[in-house]
């Protein structure tokens, strides 16, 4: 691959890009690349730096440190309206006295675009999120899922380099909202458009996401695909932002090959497959079991290798599935398990097992 079709694959590239106010270091010196057509999402509690980094981005505030590139161009000097840039609010920021056609065409009013060339755009974004029929309509008379479609196209009728989407979703209600996340994810698989998408919510950064970048105090903790993310977290931040995860202390007893055999404060002899973070006999590590990975039986499994008995403590009943706090060992775990019938009542008796290949072992 040449120097330039490497560029042209890179979209956006941060080098060490950094943000302060005043004496606060929002972000920390950030190193990313997005590739072409890629979807990525900054994943984070509030405050992490997430939507600081994606206005950096933007153009909505200048970086302290670092250089931000679009294809290639360092617009770091670059004004907003110049990046080429499709934006979407919380608050989708539609204009009340337009008509939808007009706050689509906003956009394209500063562009070297014709009328007729407008138009068509204007109707092809309007089709493109499945609302050609309201064209003559004004925002006020749009349900909260139009208004977000409506600002969605106004985004990508300016055909965009790149698609910057700041928790477009956290208005909508629960159902609402998982029916935009297919849409979104499906409108920008249909237009191959490169995105960078932030929220809070790791439900949808897990759905939508080619990789996800987990944020948290303005440090960058992890980047990789929704499930090396989910299921080989590199922190224990990462671990426990992401899911229902119990994490205890332990140290490793023995190491041949693969295996691991840990003594986990509280519960006993607990064996693991051999992480990524290579360990060593009589190390401290941290011991990570996610909720669903634990598999519960009213009678001791045959040949378990982790298996300990337990007893239902509380019951958080969720529908198809039950999420279950357990006494275990000396200790409290989570479980979810699906439901057939009825869930487990609270004092039951029951068996917990754990696959060694679950057991996610890192560094103390």
């Amino acid at each position: 691959m040449t120097k330039q079709t490497q560029t042209q694959a890179i979209a956006v590239e941060l080098k060490q890009v950094s943000k302060r106010f005043d004496d606060f270091q929002a972000v920390q010196p950030v190193d990313l690349q997005v590739e072409t057509g890629e979807f990525i999402t900054l994943l984070g509690p509030s405050g992490c730096g997430k939507t600081t980094t994606l206005r950096m981005i933007a153009g909505l505030l200048d970086a302290s440190d670092g250089e931000i590139l679009i294809k290639g161009r360092r617009v770091n000097d670059v004004p907003i309206h110049q990046r080429n840039l499709g934006i979407v609010f919380q608050n989708y920021a539609l204009f009340p006295h337009k008509t939808v056609f007009n706050n689509v065409a906003f956009g394209l009013k500063y562009r070297d675009v014709s009328k007729a060339e407008m138009k068509r755009r204007v109707e092809e974004s309007l089709e493109l999120v499945q609302l050609p029929h309201l064209g003559q309509r004004y925002p006020r008379q749009l349900s909260g899922g139009q208004q977000q479609r409506i600002a969605l196209a106004r985004a990508i009728a300016i055909q965009p380099d790149v698609l910057l989407l700041d928790e477009p979703l956290s208005a909508l209600d629960a159902n609402l909202r998982e029916d935009m996340r297919v849409e979104l994810k499906r409108l920008q698989d249909q237009l191959g458009i490169t995105t960078l998408f932030v929220t809070h919510d790791q439900s949808e950064a897990l759905a939508m996401s080619d990789r996800i970048v987990v944020m948290r105090d303005g440090y960058v903790e992890q980047v990789a695909s929704p499930a090396a993310v989910y299921n080989t977290p590199e922190t224990e931040f990462v671990a426990s932002f992401l899911g229902h995860s119990t994490i205890r202390d332990a140290t490793v007893k023995q190491a041949s090959g693969d295996d691991l055999r840990l003594e986990v404060a509280d519960l006993g002899a607990l064996q693991a497959t051999q992480p990524a973070q290579a360990v060593k006999v009589g190390e401290a590590v941290r011991v990570v079991v996610r909720a669903e990975r634990i598999q519960l039986s009213p009678e001791q499994p045959p040949e378990a290798t982790n298996c300990f008995p337990a007893t239902i403590k509380t019951l958080d009943y969720q529908g198809q599935v039950a999420r279950y706090f357990l006494d275990m060992g000396k200790d409290s775990y989570q479980c979810i398990n699906s439901i057939e019938g009825v869930p487990l009542a609270e004092g039951t008796a029951v068996w917990a097992s754990i696959r060694p290949s679950d057991v996610i072992v890192l560094k103390a």
